[in-house]
């Protein structure tokens, strides 16, 4: 299905804000090529991404195959980004009940989409990059964004939801998967939510991880649609 809209949100298109010279040049200097080639065709550039170089087929692939905890969980496969959105998906939705927001289900399910293409660097290795990591991180999700049809910047109350969902992923996850005991997560990972008792992670097969993905975004976009129309 395609993108519910490439609008900001208000009916006119929004352009992604421009790097800043002097970052655009930091940026640069990293590497003679800032664009990757993704298996759509797409070329999509890092320093200035454009929202129609950005494909959900792309972004379910990379999540599906890009591994939390840096590989380090229990089981026979890894427990991918891409199951953790949906996951953190899931926990929005309790914490939203019983009001159903879908644009800000949408953009919990694409919080981490930039990672398709940095990966999901752990905490200690962002600490170590710094800001170039992190702007580029911040254009990947503008663009993200704008593809489809979300706000290029949620407010800070949403934000804030959609985080907390996010924490509460990583907390289950912790303790379920990479080896943590419950009072860790609070004095080691500084995550103040707790973990859920009542639901039970089971890391799947990319390829499975990659059809959940894909499941979860055809339904959220097919109901963004009649909610906009």
């Amino acid at each position: 299905m395609a993108p519910p809209s490439d609008r900001g949100g208000r009916g006119t298109p929004v352009p992604a804000p421009r790097t800043r010279p002097e970052t655009h040049a930091k940026l640069a200097a990293h590497a003679p090529r800032t664009w990757q080639r993704m298996l759509s065709g797409r070329r999509l550039n890092l320093i200035e991404p454009s929202p129609l170089d950005i494909e959900i087929a792309d972004i379910a692939l990379g999540l599906a195959r890009n591994t939390r905890w840096n590989g380090q969980t229990t089981g026979d496969h890894a427990w991918s980004v891409a199951q953790h959105s949906v996951l953190v998906v899931e926990i929005l939705r309790r914490l939203n009940t019983p009001r159903r927001d879908t644009t800000l289900e949408m953009a919990a399910l694409l919080h981490d989409a930039s990672e398709y293409v940095t990966h999901d660097l752990i905490t200690p290795l962002k600490a170590v990059v710094g800001d170039v990591f992190k702007e580029v991180e911040d254009r990947l999700m503008v663009a993200v964004h704008l593809r489809f049809g979300l706000p290029a910047r949620l407010d800070a109350e949403r934000k804030a939801l959609v985080k907390r969902a996010d924490l509460i992923a990583g907390a289950t996850e912790a303790v379920q998967l990479a080896g943590f005991q419950p009072g860790e997560v609070k004095s080691l990972l500084g995550i103040r939510q707790k973990p859920l008792a009542d639901v039970t992670l089971r890391p799947l097969p990319s390829r499975e991880a990659q059809r959940l993905f894909l499941e979860t975004y055809e339904a959220l976009a097919a109901r963004l649609v009649l909610e906009r129309r």
